[in-house]
Order: structure tokens, then C-alpha cells, then sequence
């Protein structure tokens, strides 16, 4: 038993929001089936790397789900969509404002087949306003938005983040989305069109910047390597590398200085003495650090702060993370045998169940490759499943 076992989900989304979303949900129990175009199915199924022929991309946020291939342009197959729909509790998708509406799929079509219907609409400036219209992309709204103003060095140039923060974001806030919506479906009986933008998901998330703005007119910028508001909360070189320390309050800044450094009397420094006199002498607090931190590497500065209770860690490459012998304790990673590619390596679960623990019950489809189960289950049989193949309506 699953937290969403008994929830059906049509997936008409493709690349990797809509699918992070439905992928999560797959995660969690819920019936997720892919609706791909026949002809190459889900863009980043032509994203390499590859493995045997198969995307690596596609197969690391599309496990749990099933796929079948339809020609939505075609009658037939699309009633086949019409029937699974109307028994459906959620339908996520990613096209432009008014495609689905040309593909007679859209909100208001499926609800007059079932109005009790989650419709969740993913698309790079939501279903309004004058950009609606424009195609969308994780490092233009990272551009448009502020994010790439503030990220990187002050006087360099503007960087994006290491990931595609927004795509993923907007997975997340569609998840979060579409579970209140199901919430208020069991208590109300009623469906709704829920409309999520790649472009503002992320404004939210600016709650520090935010307050500067609003309460002094302070527009955020590039921080680097520091933190925007804390000292020192921030990136310090050692002898033979790099660490994060975090000394985000007052005590956890005294104990660096008693128990880490043995220098007391930065506390008493007028430079130092509070978080904002910190920040305001932040390079002259740093170069203090570094000069202490330079006696001895990294690993020793950490277990210095770990028993001192100070929050720090190393920066570690992606498969230094991987193989930290935490992660993999917690099983962020996990893997599945594909039917092409053999045994998959792919990222695990955030979320713990104790006790409707997740788990990868399926790996990553092949293109089309349950429409027979999925049409059988609409009582389509082999004969008329025959026909529309040959004629191109499925696949």
C-alpha cells in the first residue's frame, strides 16, 4: 500500500517538469500514464547519454509509469484519450498556451467528460497574461525573474544555478498543486484547472531577498560564495580545499570562536560582535578565518566544528555526494532492470514513508509500450488494436 495507491494520472507532459511532477506522484502509488506521440514520444527520449539506445535523461525521472503512443489528431485514437480521461482523477500537461485547445484535450473539453477532473497545466508563463504565449525555459525565467542577477560574483558575469532549478521547481509546485486540489476534490466533489508557470515558480522562494526589498528598497545582488544575510555562513578556503561553515545565529558563532578557532576574543572584536556587524566587516572576518584555516586541511576543520556542534561540511563533486556512505545509507540511490538498457542507476526518494515506505515497482517505458495493456483494459481488443496501428492512430 502507497500513499496515492488508486490515483489515475494521464500524462500528456514532456522533457522534464511535467514529468518530475508525475514521476513523484508515481513514486507515491499513483497510476501514471504517459500519452506520448508516436513518432519519438517524449523529447528527451532523443537526449543522450544513451545506454543501448535508450535516453539516460528519460529514464531518470520517468520510472513508475507506464507509456502508450497515440496520434491525438486522430479520431479514433483521440475518443481512446476521451476514454481514459474520463476515468482519470488528474491529467498533467505541458504545451503552449492554446495547443491543447487545437488537440481538443484542453480543461474545458475534459470536463464536460468528467467534471470532477485535476487538470494541471504546466507551461513557461502560465495560461494568462501578455507572455502567455511565449515558449518557456528554466534559464530564461532564471534570467527573467532575478535569479541570474543575483547569483555568482559581484561585477562578473551573471551565472545560473548548477540545476535546472525552475523545471524541477515546477514539478515540485505542481505535486504540491495537484495534492491540495485532490484534498478539496474529496471534501467538495469538485474538479479544477490548476495553472502553474516555470517563470514564477520560483518567486516565492526569494523570502531574505524579498525582505530586503520590501522593507529598505534593497535590491539583492550577487553574493558569491557568502550569504546574503549571515556571518559567516559561507564557502572558507583550508589547507587542502574548501568548506562550508555555518554560523547562522549569534551561538553558533560564539562556539566557532570558543571551541573551533580558540580565538574568544572575536567575539569581543566591535567588528564582530552581532550577525549584522558581520556581514558589514564580512572580508575582514574572512581573511581571519582563512588564515587560521590554512594550519590544517578540511577534514580536520570539520570534525573540529562536529564536536563543537557548529555546522559545516565539505564541498563535495556530485560523485563524492553519491558515495557518501550517509546518502547511501538513506538510499538516494536506487536502481531498476530495464528491458534495454539492463541495470539503471537513478536518484532515490527525498520523502520517508515508516509506513507506506516508497519504492521503484517499474522502470522507465519503452515508448508505447503498454498500449496493449492499456487498451485491453478499455476492452479494445486484439482485432480493432490491429487496425489502429495500421492506420497509425496508436502505436
Amino acid at each position: 500500500m502507497l500513499p496515492l495507491d488508486g490515483l489515475r494520472v494521464l500524462d500528456m507532459s514532456q522533457i522534464m517538469a511535467g514529468p518530475y511532477c508525475t514521476m513523484v506522484l508515481a513514486d507515491m502509488g499513483a497510476d501514471v500514464t504517459k500519452i506520448e506521440k508516436i513518432n519519438g514520444g517524449d523529447d528527451s527520449r532523443q537526449m543522450g547519454p544513451y545506454i543501448n539506445d535508450e535516453s539516460t535523461c528519460f529514464m531518470q525521472i520517468n520510472r513508475n509509469k507506464r507509456s502508450i503512443a497515440l496520434n491525438l489528431k486522430d479520431p479514433e485514437a483521440l475518443e481512446i484519450f476521451y476514454d481514459l480521461a474520463r476515468e482519470a482523477d488528474v491529467v498533467v500537461e505541458n504545451f503552449r498556451p492554446g495547443v491543447t485547445q487545437s488537440l481538443k484535450v484542453d480543461y474545458d473539453t475534459l470536463r464536460e467528460i468528467n467534471p470532477a477532473l485535476i487538470y494541471c497545466s504546466i507551461s513557461g508563463y502560465g495560461q494568462t497574461g501578455p507572455y502567455r504565449s511565449k515558449g518557456g525555459f528554466d534559464l530564461v525565467a532564471q534570467g527573467m525573474t532575478g535569479l541570474m542577477s543575483m547569483t555568482g560574483e559581484p561585477g562578473r558575469r551573471p551565472l545560473k544555478t548548477g540545476v535546472a532549478v525552475y523545471d524541477i521547481g515546477a514539478g515540485i509546485t505542481s505535486v504540491y498543486t495537484i495534492l491540495a486540489a485532490y484534498i478539496h476534490r474529496e471534501k467538495t466533489g469538485e474538479g479544477q484547472h490548476l495553472d502553474i508557470a516555470i517563470a514564477e515558480c520560483g518567486l516565492p522562494w526569494y523570502t531574505w531577498e524579498a525582505a530586503a526589498y520590501f522593507g529598505e528598497g534593497r535590491e539583492p545582488q550577487p553574493t558569491g560564495w557568502r550569504h546574503r544575510v549571515s556571518a559567516p555562513y559561507q564557502a572558507l578556503k583550508t589547507r587542502d580545499g574548501y568548506l562550508m561553515l555555518g554560523c547562522a545565529n549569534q551561538r553558533t558563532w560564539e562556539r566557532f570562536c570558543h571551541d573551533v578557532a580558540e580565538r574568544p576574543e572575536w567575539t569581543q572584536d566591535p567588528r564582530f560582535m552581532t550577525n549584522s556587524d558581520r556581514g558589514a566587516n564580512v572580508e575582514a572576518l574572512e581573511a581571519l578565518i582563512e588564515e587560521l584555516f590554512g594550519s590544517a586541511d578540511t577534514d580536520h576543520w570539520i570534525a573540529a566544528c562536529d564536536r563543537a556542534g557548529v555546522p559545516a561540511g565539505p564541498i563535495n563533486t556530485f560523485a563524492e555526494t553519491l558515495a557518501d556512505p550517509h546518502y547511501v545509507e538513506r538510499g538516494m540511490v536506487q536502481s531498476f532492470e530495464h528491458p534495454t538498457a539492463g541495470n539503471v542507476n537513478v536518484l532515490g526518494f527525498a520523502s520517508k514513508f515508516s509506513a507506506t515506505p516508497q519504492t521503484i515497482r517499474r522502470p522507465s517505458p519503452l515508448l508505447g509500450e503498454h498500449t496493449e495493456d492499456v487498451l485491453d483494459e478499455l476492452g479494445i481488443d486484439a482485432a480493432r488494436l490491429s487496425a489502429l496501428r495500421e492506420r497509425g492512430a496508436v502505436g
